[in-house]
């Protein structure tokens, strides 16, 4: 209005105020500005609608602005051309809604020194936020400094936009993984996303400003009550943000973006508001989603493997290294994979196969091993730990009986790799105590060599097995063993060496004949004299007393490790 008209100038950074970065401009944003504020701002009505966006404001002292409008305007008025009627009133306020208007801030200086009841009926009927101010204000500067902040605000959401576009162009040129992806949008978002597929499975989920447990818990219910669409919206009862995620044409699953902890409630905001209420999204939140989404069908082409494998893959290795952020953040995780996590007893087995391969060749064996734990109706998620070593992690029943499971899952990895060992760990009824069972696993593994025997009708090897021999099968490469042996039996062996003696034969039956010459001299086909004669010269070359019990059992751990040190090395 001409009224208004007078050269424009610049805004100092003083009026403008602290511009909110990364999102629109809100009715409540415009009225913590300095150049609002100084005229004493009131909300009498929609103070739940602050949060509505500003798109441009507009100064009117028409009777029917509304013709004037696009949606989205913040309306300043003197009230000079308020209709006297109360249905004037409300043709005015109406009109204002049904055009989508912001907000009509009134000033209670010329006309009017409190606003008329029938405005704000009409307003509060409408849901039309009704600000007003007891002071002066000039218009035209509230205009240029708002005008400012969202011309400013586009320019920056375009360079943000670019610099979206840019960084996930990036991303699919140097061929990054779906965790990579799933991990930038939720750094430029700062919102938490979810990657899942068909059967509402949580696959990849990166946490911002929460944590795994409080964006996973009750996942499944929770995913399927938001329902699936063609484009990229927000829906269901949290308001997420979910775009959907293809494969060769066809939908394979979405990326969910999920909303900020809920704002504190417009209620409790000072009438003259010097705070915002935060919007859920921003435009550039879309984009980051779309162009995560198109990331993702790219990754799908690139990386062969299943993305189930991979989570499976991800979700075990942190489980036996403890890598969580606590026992709620893992439970959640292997929940949203769908493992039953509440009331079950758990069980670490590993599978090492003989042959080194590459971390990504197992996948054969991953499927064959998970169809066939399917068969069991054990649930379970299976994943390679590193290269050639398979970790399973089964969730039984408490009554259920866990071995005929591990004795069906290791004879169909020997049937794989004919010089595989599946070992055990022991049972946990706590998710937390997992690493435990496959540290428990890992010893057994650790000290089996292929092809060692086992009790009949099992294919298996677990905790009870580990005896003295596979204790030192595990402790072979310790140097301190190798010097026990060599400390205890070198003398003996180098005077067989020399001689073409075999007193270290000797020993050992007299030693598996618990200190009984006879027998020993039995077991070895030789004279009662011969054995006499031969023990006196072995306690003389090693300074010893072998009618000492402890003694004997010093030879007889010396013995063992040198048979699996001798053993260890015809094998390597």
């Amino acid at each position: 209005m001409s009224e208004y008209a007078e050269p424009p100038r610049s805004c100092g950074a003083e009026e403008l105020g602290t511009a909110p970065a990364g999102r629109v401009l809100t009715v409540a944003d415009v009225l913590a500005l300095p150049v609002l504020a100084a005229g004493r701002p009131e909300v009498v009505t929609g103070v739940t609608h602050l949060d509505r966006p500003v798109r441009w404001v507009h100064i009117t002292e028409l009777t029917d602005p509304a013709s004037f409008l696009k949606g989205g305007e913040l309306v300043l008025t003197t009230g000079m051309p308020l209709p006297e009627d109360p249905v004037g009133v409300r043709r005015y306020v109406d009109e204002l809604a049904d055009v989508g208007a912001a907000a009509l801030v009134i000033e209670l200086v010329r006309r009017y020194h409190r606003p008329p009841g029938p405005l704000i009926q009409a307003c509060r009927t409408r849901g039309l936020p009704l600000v007003t101010l007891a002071k002066d204000v000039n218009f035209l500067e509230v205009t240029q400094v708002v005008h400012t902040l969202i011309l400013g605000n586009q320019a920056d959401a375009v360079r943000r936009t670019q610099r979206v576009h840019e960084a996930f162009t990036a991303l699919t040129l140097r061929g990054a993984g779906p965790e990579d992806v799933v991990r930038a949008a939720a750094e430029m978002s700062g919102h938490t996303v979810v990657l899942e597929n068909l059967v509402h499975q949580a696959l990849i989920c990166e946490p911002s400003g929460g944590t795994v447990d409080e964006a996973l818990t009750g996942w499944e219910q929770r995913s399927r009550a938001t329902p699936a669409g063609d484009d990229t919206e927000v829906g269901g009862p949290e308001g997420w943000l979910v775009a959907p995620v293809e494969y060769q044409g066809e939908r394979w699953g979405r990326v969910a973006m999920l909303p900020p902890p809920t704002a504190p409630p417009p209620s409790t905001v000072p009438a003259a508001y010097v705070s915002t209420v935060p919007a859920a999204f921003v435009p550039e939140d879309v984009t980051v989603l779309e162009r995560t989404a198109m990331a993702l069908t790219i990754a799908r082409l690139i990386h062969a493997t299943p993305w189930e494998r991979t989570a499976q893959r991800s979700v075990l290795r942190d489980l036996a290294e403890q890598r969580h952020r606590s026992p709620a953040d893992a439970r959640a995780r292997l929940a949203a994979l769908g493992l039953p996590t509440e009331g079950n007893v758990f069980l670490a087995v590993l599978a090492v196969l003989a042959d080194v391969r590459a971390p990504n060749d197992d996948t054969g064996l991953e499927t064959r091993l998970s169809r066939e734990l399917r068969t069991t109706g054990v649930p379970a998620l299976v994943g390679t730990l590193a290269p050639a070593r398979l970790g399973i992690l089964l969730a039984l029943r408490p009554s259920q009986p866990w071995r005929p499971a591990v004795e069906q899952l290791s004879r169909t990895a020997l049937e794989l790799d004919p010089h595989a060992v599946v070992c055990t760990g022991s049972e946990v009824t706590d998710l937390s105590h997992a690493a435990r069972s496959f540290r428990e696993a890992a010893r057994v593994a650790e000290a089996t060599r292929p092809g060692q025997s086992l009790p009949a009708g099992r294919s298996y090897h677990e905790l009870s097995d580990l005896g003295l021999r596979r204790l030192l099968y595990a402790l072979h490469e310790d140097t301190r063993v190798q010097e026990y042996a060599e400390r205890q039996l070198g003398r003996l062996i180098d005077h067989d060496t020399r001689h073409g003696a075999d007193l270290l034969t000797t020993l050992r039956r007299y030693l598996e004949a618990a200190g009984n010459k006879t027998t020993a001299a039995r077991l070895g086909g030789l004279s009662r004299e011969t054995v006499y004669q031969r023990l006196r010269t072995i306690e003389r070359l090693l300074d010893c007393d072998l009618e000492s019990g402890e003694r004997r059992t010093e030879l007889h751990v010396a013995l063992t490790t040198l048979d699996v040190l001798r053993d260890k090395g015809r094998t390597t």
